[in-house]
């Protein structure tokens, strides 16, 4: 059988045979083929700025929100009115701003280059980059990441299952890690589903909570500057805003960088327009006596309308955070380790679980030692790290180019 280009040809007569947009097909795929191999072999040298579009994994930009504004508004919303408590109402928004934008870079960042590398994830970017040494850091610091948020979330649902339902913490932890995790483990389609369902409640509890707080509002509450906490409020604000591990999953889910790129946008300007009106609210209402989990202070205003409020919102807002965490995890593992599936999975949601039934079930510290290790190093200084190397990378070869080409003695 004759061959063209090294792909078989099947009986083509003219271009209109029968196999002729088969063939065409074909030497299109060999040519992609060819492309993301050097890609690969090149690592990040040469990235362009239009990414390459993947195939998507049946969830729509609606989903994709959802996935991404769950996984931020999690635990951190609920010690933000704290945390800003210590500074005074105006500059807690300033550094939530100043974070938002800063986290909003490296955001792209992370969507740029996991576009250029075919939806790659962050560890897989930092090993191509950095090389194997920066690779194994990204891995590892998302890693305790997602360990210290995911014990965290365990021991604050296992709270909060004790309240509403009347059962222990143990018990109510385990029923949570049981059902949450057999979410994670479908994968992205059943989590972006399962996470717009709840985003929509979580925002109307939210609205709820604001129009509950403003009659009892009072301006003079939240008008003081104290500088002391500016270093409690930015680790919290950097906590409650990271969503960047599961960027690759999103861009991989929606197929188009783009379409992403709109999503990413309006995941980091929802929630943090929700988290200034939710600090607003309770400071107004509380100022420096503002609570460590900020929605218990509802049971005094309103007692069981207040108590049943107070619980909805951390069981709705943890468990976002949860699925979230866990997937970008379960997914680093596959890709990064090679791990199977279920291997994956099981080194992302067991050992957090085993050392909160263990007796490790102090929430505010586990979820400050996450937030001061992990996040930092994994949203912030790793991802510009990346983009430093990268421009340094194309100055180099760019004065390459222009450098004059001197000719050999004769």
């Amino acid at each position: 059988m004759p061959v063209s280009n090294g792909v078989e040809r099947k009986r083509v007569t003219t271009s209109h045979g029968r196999y002729y947009s088969a063939r065409i097909a074909a030497q299109r795929r060999k040519k992609l083929i060819i492309i993301q191999n050097l890609r690969r072999r090149k690592g990040a040298r040469g990235l362009r700025t239009s990414p390459i579009k993947v195939e998507g994994r049946g969830i729509n930009e609606r989903e994709a929100l959802a996935v991404l504004v769950g996984t931020q508004i999690g635990a951190g919303v609920l010690g933000l009115p704290y945390a800003a408590a210590k500074v005074g109402l105006i500059p807690a928004i300033g550094v939530l701003i100043g974070v938002m934008v800063l986290m909003l870079g490296t955001a792209f960042i992370t969507l740029r280059f996991s576009a250029e590398m075919g939806g790659a994830q962050m560890s897989t970017i930092a090993n191509r980059t950095l090389g194997k040494a920066g690779g194994w850091l990204m891995y590892l610091s998302i890693t305790l990441m997602s360990f210290g948020a995911l014990l965290a979330y365990v021991a604050g649902m296992g709270q909060v299952f004790s309240s509403l339902f009347g059962v222990s913490e143990t018990v109510g932890g385990f029923i949570f890690w049981v059902l949450a995790s057999i979410v994670v483990y479908h994968g992205l389609e059943a989590s972006g589903k399962t996470e717009l369902i709840m985003s929509y409640v979580m925002l109307a509890l939210f609205v709820g909570v604001t129009m509950m707080l403003v009659p009892h509002s009072r301006l003079e509450n939240g008008l003081y500057a104290d500088f002391s906490g500016v270093l409690s409020i930015t680790g919290v604000a950097i906590f409650a805003l990271g969503c960047h591990t599961i960027i690759p999953d999103v861009y991989k889910g929606l197929g188009s960088y783009e379409k992403t790129k709109r999503v990413v946008v309006l995941a980091f300007l929802i929630p943090t327009v929700i988290y200034a009106v939710f600090m607003t609210s309770f400071l107004l209402v509380f100022g420096r006596g503002t609570p460590e989990v900020a929605t218990q202070g509802l049971e005094a205003l309103y007692g069981r309308a207040g108590w049943l409020v107070g619980n909805l919102i951390p069981l709705l807002a943890i468990t976002t955070s949860y699925i979230g965490i866990a997937l970008a995890q379960q997914s680093n593992s596959e890709e990064f380790v090679r791990f199977k599936r279920p291997v994956a999975w099981g080194l992302t949601v067991i050992p957090p679980a085993l050392v909160y039934f263990a007796g490790v079930r102090n929430f505010a510290d586990v979820l400050a030692f996450a937030g001061d290790t992990g996040d930092m190093l994994a949203f912030i200084v790793l991802p510009l790290l990346i983009w430093g190397v990268e421009k340094i990378r194309g100055v180099r070869a760019r004065s390459r180019e222009k450098a004059p080409k001197t000719l050999p003695a004769p």
